[in-house]
């Protein structure tokens, strides 16, 4: 799997590395019992700090969509197939907000609301 991040992005170097993840778990590319690249192997191919990795793999665990394993590393949880059919789900949203005048922010906003 290969993980890129942009450097000169406003976004976090953590969370680039988390959306990475993501979305190859949405694109079928990672599967439930997947291990990822180590921590420390993942911030030497993108020169990036040990903590940076530690802090996407924890934020990928504590929404579940990882485990951290002593000695295993970091694996795909069960949670991944999920991830996926709510993927499947959101075009529709996306196209009921559209048909009903919601604006992409204000939808942005609902889910975030709704999340709360």
């Amino acid at each position: 799997m290969l993980l890129r991040i942009d450097a000169g992005s406003p976004e976090p170097l953590f969370a680039q590395i988390a959306a990475t993840v993501r979305a190859a778990v949405l694109r079928g590319e990672l599967a439930a019992g997947e291990r990822l690249p180590s921590a420390k192997e993942v911030a030497g191919s993108l020169d990036v700090n040990l903590h940076t990795v530690l802090r996407a793999y924890q934020d990928l665990r504590d929404e579940g969509l990882i485990e951290l394993r002593r000695g295993r590393g970091a694996v795909i949880t069960d949670r991944a197939e999920r991830y996926r059919e709510l993927h499947d789900e959101i075009p529709r949203l996306v196209a009921r907000a559209r048909d009903l005048g919601v604006s992409p922010s204000a939808l942005l906003a609902l889910v975030k609301e709704a999340s709360s």
